[in-house]
């Protein structure tokens, strides 16, 4: 007598891949992960060309710059291992590429001192710091000890800086150049570009998209904006925004970083020259070793609060969060993201980090690491199809950053704003990010507020000691350039 094959739930994983990635346990699909993953890239694909530009041609202390080319390759390379990774070990949907604001601050403040290998090399010891941090548990302790309302004012934090980076990158909020108002709407008040134009196309079609719960919704909508520009650029020949000698815009009306057309090979070999070339062996006859502690600091705490501040507004999206705010595999995810640092800094691409763009994906329908997993691999053939990944606008694969700003705004609801000790801090955190353009600013202002509110109106034995030395920390974090020039 034969027994029959009991019937497949809903629950039961498909394959051994399913079972390690808990695709169908999470709600999943693989056709889900595979469009989230390809999602994730799309909104981040800007990364390979904007980190080179960030990067390269900005002299060190010596007058040595990196190549354009070769900080793209090892961008796209840094990105695309990190980023599986990251998805086998911790199984979660957060993808990683070079960290914007700190590869800026690498740029722009660190390599004045020091030279290009010698920044990397500072890169490396964050990196290495972080680590340490998180495989002795300190990281996930000071996780824990953050309040669930600044655990939820983080991810509507974020969710407003994803939305701002949004509207910038479409040129649909722009800096007047004026002190009063700093920024505002387009070109001297009116959406006059074709780029913001077709950015608003985009979004109201990807919204309904959205709205209708159409499957790959966010994906169609993005290829719908690029399909669109490539046509109208082939039109128009509308060309890039660029800025001359003097600074003065040259075409206002162009597109931002990417042009969206294909010219020439669409195939190139990767320029890996960088890898390895990284130095330790400071010279502080040039550099005090005060400067080099506050450089240290200052990257330790940007990445390690920008990091916990992603991932925590990630999880939380994606649904992978409890009650306190934990998520799965939680610890490997805080060390693997602390060797991000330490891959970027020995590809000479900057400290690569959890990508809040992740939400499009996870907004798509990415729930596990498989989406990494294919958001990894296209970044790692992007080395090889530079012109192909630059295709698509700044300005369309912003729109996909708006929609899941909104998504992740939602979230804010869960807090109650009835006592003012818990409005005035999560207030401070949500609208600090986006206004400093900082998530660690944004966690900074929060925690401060938080320990000093609470403490100051009687309730001092509520707040967990570790929120006090964060506190503290964040306090000197704001400080450091008076505290620098003081020890200097």
């Amino acid at each position: 007598m034969t027994h029959a094959a009991p019937a497949h739930t809903d629950t039961e994983p498909r394959n051994a891949l399913d079972r390690y990635f808990e695709i169908t346990k999470r709600g999943s699909s693989f056709a889900a992960e595979i469009r989230g993953g390809l999602v994730t890239f799309v909104t981040m694909a800007y990364i390979v060309i904007l980190n080179p530009i960030i990067l390269s041609g900005k002299p060190d202390v010596s007058g040595a710059v990196l190549d354009f080319n070769a900080v793209g390759a090892a961008t796209a390379l840094t990105a695309g291992v990190m980023t599986i990774l990251f998805g086998v070990i911790s199984r979660l949907p957060f993808a990683f590429a070079a960290g914007l604001g700190i590869n800026a601050f690498v740029a722009f403040s660190v390599v004045g001192q020091v030279t290009w290998p010698e920044a990397m090399a500072l890169v490396m010891i964050n990196g290495a710091l972080i680590v340490l941090l998180a495989a002795t548990g300190l990281r996930k302790a000071i996780f824990d000890a953050v309040p669930f309302q600044l655990k939820i004012a983080i991810t509507v934090g974020i969710g407003l800086f994803i939305a701002f980076i949004g509207f910038v990158n479409a040129g649909f909020v722009s800096a007047t150049g004026a002190a009063s108002p700093p920024v505002g709407l387009g070109v001297a008040g009116s959406v006059a570009t074709v780029p913001t134009l077709l950015f608003v196309v985009t979004l109201i079609v990807t919204a309904i998209l959205v709205a209708l719960r159409i499957k790959g919704g966010m994906l169609i909508g993005l290829v719908f904006g690029t399909v669109l520009a490539v046509i109208v650029e082939a039109i128009w020949h509308i060309g890039p925004r660029a800025f001359d000698e003097s600074g003065a815009v040259v075409n206002p009306g162009g597109w931002g970083l990417t042009v969206p057309a294909l010219t020439g090979s669409p195939v190139s070999l990767p320029d890996l020259s960088l890898l390895g070339k990284v130095d330790f062996t400071f010279d502080f006859g040039r550099v005090s070793a005060v400067a080099i502690v506050m450089i240290v600091f200052t990257l330790l705490f940007t990445n390690f609060f920008d990091a916990m501040g992603t991932m925590t507004g990630l999880a939380k999206e994606a649904d992978l969060a409890d009650a306190k705010g934990d998520f799965p595999r939680i610890k490997s995810a805080l060390v693997v993201e602390g060797f991000g640092a330490i891959a970027g800094g020995a590809t000479s691409s900057s400290s690569s980090t959890v990508f809040i763009e992740s939400g499009a994906g996870i907004g798509e329908g990415a729930r596990t690491g498989f989406a990494n997993v294919v958001t990894g691999v296209v970044f790692l053939i992007a080395m090889f199809l530079t012109p192909l990944t630059s295709i698509v606008p700044t300005e369309i694969a912003a729109a996909a950053l708006i929609i899941v700003g909104a998504m992740m705004m939602a979230q804010i609801r869960h807090i109650d704003f009835s006592d003012f000790r818990v409005l005035m801090p999560v207030f401070l955190t949500v609208t600090v990010m986006p206004l400093t353009y900082s998530i660690a600013n944004g966690i900074g202002a929060g925690f401060v507020s938080w320990v000093l509110i609470q403490s100051l109106s009687g309730r001092a034995r509520l707040v967990s000691p570790l929120l006090w030395v964060v506190g503290a920390g964040f306090l000197v974090f704001f400080a450091r350039g008076p505290i620098e020039m003081l020890f200097s």
